[in-house]
């Protein structure tokens, strides 16, 4: 049916039921239609007669109106008899009588049978949505998933790059469903189940869409979520739906989006009573077994956690196939840029294989987004092009955060902030197999008061242990730094921390690292992603070696913190000079940072001097407590700066 059918056929449904309902307004009005007097008792009546207070009555068949002189009006219900009318004549009051009405049969019988009439009705009609499904009246027991046809699904792997692997393991998946003979006839079977595992934002989706595209079929999309609600038994309800209708589809693609909401391991659920995504699971499971391979349903599924999943979902015979999509490498970004960039009107100084080699680590979300927050930073400012210095801007923004320039900072917080940040920037660049760093900045971000920004130059796929000793020794160069320079320590130290803290603590229960443990795996309770799993884990190891875990992630911490009061102190003069430098430009690139290393002096005399003006401004100003517009205006928020920078760890620790 024609969605301009349907909304005729609801409308005419809405103005019968309005139509329905005006009349039953109607009617009852018209039976309330009796004198909305108030009735008294008929001893009170007799009273107000006596006290020579009734004016008129008028009687009727089944009440009397009384009329007291002061204009109100009751109803006495006595029968005639009772009232005695000469006596109320000698008194002075005027009696009539009034006709008895004779009521309308139909309309008795209108009044009567209308509210059954509209139950019926109702009823009817709610029966009638029941069968056609057009009201979606109890059919939560429904499939939601949507369906793409041919038609709609535009996407090939052509719109698809960075993940080469992943479209060559699917392509047999298009060529089944293209033509499933060529398998069939040599007793080959095509996987009935391709699970999609891989970090957010690489493509699974996409991929899947892809797929749907190239092969010409219909393609039925829904969320692992989707399936179950408050009822018992509307997930498994809604599974059975949506194979009923791949199937008079067929050939065609299901996909289930995050599939870890409805496939997660049995039995580990923490109520013991009724479990609904069990019984949604086990649906799931009975139907992948159902269907044949030459009924051309096949089921593709997207997850970040296959670790959770059921064990029984991932035999063969189910998702017997997993493709791993991992984040893009230097000539997968390459390619993505180019996708996303076919409609970005591009200057000439852009180069993709530069920006490709800068965004190590990058998923590929990460780079469409990168893609558009540069035409956005372009289009602000009025021009038709994006240029290289708009990509380098929304890198920094995508790395960093956005700025805080309106945030008011004291000279001292500023000089505290500058030499915590350089600190960072100079250990980094002394400790063996660090990463390069980027940029340094000054300029609140997000909630850090400052960021250093290391950028590898290639993909890192593994860590050594000089690496991770090198990581902790940078995460605690901000507070060798505030230690040396201002013999105290400050609170914006606390990620930088709990980065360090992070990484020491797998280099002893993951990585095999610890000299005085050696290369064992000691997994904690905190990798468990839900209670019920947790509760029945058993700890393998004694108390004694927990606290030499402790002990030894405190040693580690320790000697990557002495590390870096050791090069501080060796290069103090270099300190001085890039926590000025960092004061005067609140930005330093990597070739500025690069000549602070090198000993040269890169503030000029006149940066100088700019400098000096502006501070002596900012303190008129907080003294007249004027607010200029070369002064911030909203005070920082006590509390939130954290002068930190460290940035997660690459891909593959």
């Amino acid at each position: 049916m024609s969605k301009s059918k349907k909304s005729n056929q609801q409308l005419k449904v809405s103005l019968m039921l309005a139509g329905l309902f005006m009349l039953f307004l109607m009617f009852n009005m018209m039976s309330a239609q009796r004198d909305e007097a108030q009735e008294v008792q008929y001893s009170e009546f007799k009273a107000l007669v006596e006290q020579d207070k009734i004016e008129k009555v008028e009687i009727g068949e089944r009440e009397t109106i009384v009329t007291k002189k002061l204009g109100d009006t009751f109803s006495v219900t006595v029968p005639q008899e009772t009232i005695k009318p000469e006596e109320l004549v000698a008194k002075g009051i005027s009696v009539s009588y009034k006709k008895a009405e004779e009521e309308s049969v139909w309309k008795a019988l209108l009044l009567n049978s209308l509210p059954l009439l509209l139950l019926l009705f109702l009823f009817f009609f709610f029966m009638r949505q029941l069968q056609i499904g057009g009201g979606k009246a109890m059919s939560f027991g429904k499939s939601r998933a949507k369906m793409l046809n041919e038609n709609q699904s535009k996407l090939t792997f052509e719109d698809v790059a960075g993940i080469e692997e992943a479209k060559n393991e699917l392509e047999e998946i298009v060529d089944f469903l293209k033509d499933p003979k060529k398998f069939t006839r040599l007793g080959g079977r095509i996987p009935k189940g391709v699970l999609l595992v891989g970090p957010p934002g690489t493509g699974k989706t996409i991929l899947a869409k892809a797929i749907a595209g190239e092969a010409g079929v219909p393609f039925f999309s829904i969320s692992g979520s989707d399936f179950v609600e408050m009822f018992v038994g509307v997930g498994a309800s809604r599974v059975r739906d949506l194979f009923e209708q791949a199937k008079k589809q067929a050939p065609c693609i299901i996909f289930i989006d995050e599939i870890d909401a409805v496939g997660r391991q049995r039995g580990a659920g923490l109520g013991g009573g009724h479990d609904e995504r069990e019984q949604t699971l086990n649906q799931l499971l009975v139907e992948m077994d159902g269907f044949e391979t030459n009924e051309g349903v096949i089921l593709i599924a997207a997850t970040n956690r296959a670790d959770v999943l059921d064990p029984a979902l991932l035999r063969p015979g189910r998702f017997d196939r997993r493709v791993y999509v991992p984040k893009p490498d230097v000539r997968g970004r390459r390619g993505i840029l180019a996708v996303h960039t076919r409609k970005t009107p591009l200057k000439k100084d852009v180069d993709l294989d530069i920006i490709a080699q800068g965004t190590s680590g990058f998923s590929g979300a990460d780079l469409e987004n990168l893609v558009n927050e540069a035409a956005l930073i372009a289009a602000r400012r009025d021009l038709k092009e994006v240029s290289m210095t708009h990509f380098e801007s929304a890198k920094d923004k995508v790395l960093m955060g956005p700025e805080r320039k309106s945030m008011i900072i004291s000279e001292s917080e500023k000089r505290n902030t500058a030499y915590h940040e350089a600190g960072h920037c100079i250990v980094a660049k002394m400790v063996p197999g660090a990463d390069p760093v980027h940029k340094i900045t000054i300029i609140p971000r997000g909630q850090a008061l400052g960021v250093t920004v290391l950028l590898p130059t290639e993909d890192r796929l593994s860590m050594s242990k000089e690496y991770a000793q090198g990581m902790i020794a940078y995460a605690m160069g901000g507070r060798a730094a505030e230690e040396i320079v201002f013999g105290h320590t400050t609170t914006g130290a606390g990620n930088d921390i709990q980065k360090a803290t992070d990484i020491a603590r797998k280099m002893v229960c993951s990585w095999g690292m610890s000299d005085k443990l050696g290369p064992i795996a000691l997994s904690g309770g905190d990798q468990e992603v839900f209670l019920g799993r947790e509760w029945g884990h058993q700890e393998t190891y004694s108390q004694q070696v927990l606290n030499d875990i402790d002990s030894e992630v405190k040693r580690i911490i320790t000697e990557g913190y002495d590390t870096a009061v050791r090069i501080l102190k060796e290069k103090r003069d270099v300190l001085t000079e890039m926590s000025e430098s960092l004061l005067i430009r609140e930005t330093l690139d990597s070739k500025a940072i690069n000549a602070v290393m090198e000993g040269e002096k890169i503030i000029t005399e006149e940066e100088k001097q700019a400098y000096q003006e502006r501070i002596a401004k900012e303190k008129e100003a907080a003294l007249a407590g004027v607010k200029s517009e070369d002064v911030a205006t909203t005070p920082a928020d006590e509390g939130q700066g954290k002068p930190s920078g460290v940035e997660p760890l690459p891909q593959g620790t």
